[in-house]
């Protein structure tokens, strides 16, 4: 089993900045690859970032490319998501995922098996 915590995050106006740190701990050796999805009151839960914890290859979703950045601390076994340029739309609860096997659809909720309990972003306009 694999436990996810996710902290930092907050209320924050249009243009901040914000970075979401989750921690890992159980069986951290077996996870191949992390997420960040998202979900907004009354939407679907959708991808935001995704990384390969063997060889740290990024993936971002196309509202997010360009102003956040997923990265790893193997050994604090945390992940992070380092938001900038933040717009209201970008208001949502965060989730971190992990996946113990390999996939190409790094982007789809099923392929991952442990999720954290979320953390809200606010960002007023």
């Amino acid at each position: 089993q694999v436990q996810l915590v996710e902290s930092g995050g907050g209320l924050v106006q249009a243009g901040g900045s914000l970075r979401l740190s989750c921690a890992a701990s159980g069986r951290t050796f077996s996870n191949y690859g992390m997420g960040w999805f998202r979900q907004a009151p009354g939407k679907e839960r959708e991808f935001v970032a995704a990384l390969s914890w063997i060889s740290g290859r990024t993936y971002y979703a196309k509202s997010v490319r360009g102003r956040f950045s997923i990265s790893r601390d193997s050994a604090k076994n945390t992940v992070y998501l380092q938001m900038n340029s933040l717009k209201p739309e970008d208001t949502a609860v965060y989730y971190c995922a992990a996946r113990s096997h390999y996939s190409s659809d790094y982007d789809r909720l099923y392929e991952y098996e442990y999720w954290g309990q979320g953390t809200q972003v606010t960002v007023s306009s």
